[in-house]
């Protein structure tokens, strides 16, 4: 086990965080792993990490002897209690999982204090059964994957907004070509390694219902779109948000949005996990929660009031 973690995180401490050990005991597990049987598994330097030729062919007959070990327990938790105690591991984007998630987190530690979480904070596409991810809450069009399943979360419109101090000392800007006069804050596409187009609705009559997608040139692009907001929620400059980033400063009066009749496109937010005979109870507990929650955003008065 202490072998294929060590190769899954990158170093003897991540495995030990992970495992719950340290990394001396990662370490000296791994050692004795090769004393006993006379083969080296890894190359070890000052600054990394590489399988050797064994290494490289005992990898694979780890990780499928990991999962099933995973299955058992899985197996052994339903049999115990339905599986309704127990640790559910998530992944999410770090502006979602900090924003959104975490709150919801919140009041399932009240609600269900049999259940604890493991949440990993990343953009990538991880393999959920490699990683040993219970449930992954995914942003963009929802892709059917095999033995995954995936139902919709939530569906959030984009807004262009700013603080009420950078308005104040810049003006608002009243159609989408007064965006060249202001200072614009960008998010970094995984893909395409530059700052994602703003997309606007036209409302020309004859082009009504087209969308208009304008490639920005902004002062700051980062690549992590809470970071984004955040330094516009500073006063330093516009956004282009999924309103579930920013509908609270919205409705306390914290941001104001720009441009809401040229709004366009919306983000959609997925819940992703493995397709298994059995699923513990404890995940239907928490995909309740966040679906409640979801229901709860959706009904939301934006006026200033609750629905």
């Amino acid at each position: 086990m202490c072998f294929a973690r060590v190769i899954e995180a990158g170093s003897f401490a991540a495995a030990g965080r992970r495992l719950g050990m340290t990394t001396s005991g990662v370490s000296k597990a791994v050692g004795r792993l090769e004393a006993e049987h006379g083969v080296r598994l890894l190359h070890r330097s000052t600054h990394a990490l590489s399988l050797t030729n064994e290494g490289e062919q005992l990898l694979e007959d780890c990780r499928e002897v990991l999962r099933g070990y995973e299955r058992v327990q899985t197996a052994l938790a339903t049999a115990a209690d339905g599986g309704k105690a127990g640790r559910v591991r998530i992944s999410a984007p770090p502006g979602f999982a900090r924003k959104w998630l975490l709150p919801v987190l919140a009041q399932l530690l009240e609600a269900h204090p049999e259940i604890t979480f493991d949440v990993r904070s990343s953009y990538a596409l991880i393999d959920l059964a490699d990683e040993g991810i219970d449930l992954a809450l995914r942003t963009g069009a929802s892709v059917g994957l095999p033995g995954l399943v995936s139902q919709r979360l939530l569906s959030s419109p984009w807004c262009v907004c700013a603080s009420p101090a950078y308005l104040a000392r810049r003006g608002t800007p009243s159609s989408p070509g007064d965006l060249v006069a202001h200072r614009l804050l960008g998010f970094r596409s995984d893909h395409s390694g530059r700052a994602g187009a703003w997309r606007f609705r036209s409302l020309v009559a004859e082009e009504e219902g087209n969308e208009l997608r304008l490639d920005i040139d902004t002062s700051v692009v980062f690549d992590d779109g809470c970071a984004a907001y955040d330094m516009a929620a500073a006063g330093h400059g516009l956004v282009w948000a999924p309103e579930w980033l920013a509908s609270e400063d919205l409705r306390l009066g914290r941001m104001v949005e720009v441009l809401a009749a040229w709004r366009s496109g919306e983000q959609v937010v997925s819940i992703v996990r493995r397709d298994r005979r059995h699923t513990p109870r404890r995940l239907h507990v928490v995909i309740d929660a966040l679906l409640n929650a979801a229901g709860a955003w959706h009904g939301r008065d934006t006026s200033g009031g609750e629905a």
